[in-house]
């Protein structure tokens, strides 16, 4: 099975950008589709971009659309989240998770993104 860590996260001001990471290990990424989701204090969890195992195809929530790209480097077995115009609803703790079939079993400990207005 995949191990995950993610990193990156921090303090930015509304309109900055951040670059999450997840390096995976135990098992490449290319037998995974990866998602990276969010969730914030007092709300559900929230899937907010995913890549399919190829890399070929994308995903995004309607909130992030046109704000956040989601990218693989197979070389480095790492998935990468890649968040500009931050706005405070952004705030959250970001996870990325490797998905088998319809569920995600492979989960990250998270990254805290905080942004300030």
């Amino acid at each position: 099975q995949v191990q995950l860590v993610e990193s990156g996260g921090g303090l930015v001001q509304a309109g900055g950008s951040l670059r999450l990471s997840c390096a995976a290990s135990g098992r490449t990424l290319k037998d995974y589709a990866m998602a990276w989701f969010r969730q914030a204090p007092g709300k559900e969890r929230e899937r907010v971009s995913g890549i399919s195992r190829s890399g070929g195809s994308s995903w995004y929530a309607d909130s992030v659309k046109g704000r956040f790209t989601i990218s693989t480097d197979n070389a480095q077995n790492k998935v990468y989240l890649q968040m500009n115009s931050l706005k405070p609803e952004d705030t959250a703790i970001y996870y990325c998770a490797a998905r088998v079939g319809a569920s995600y079993p492979f989960w990250g400990q998270g990254t805290q993104v905080t942004v300030s207005s």
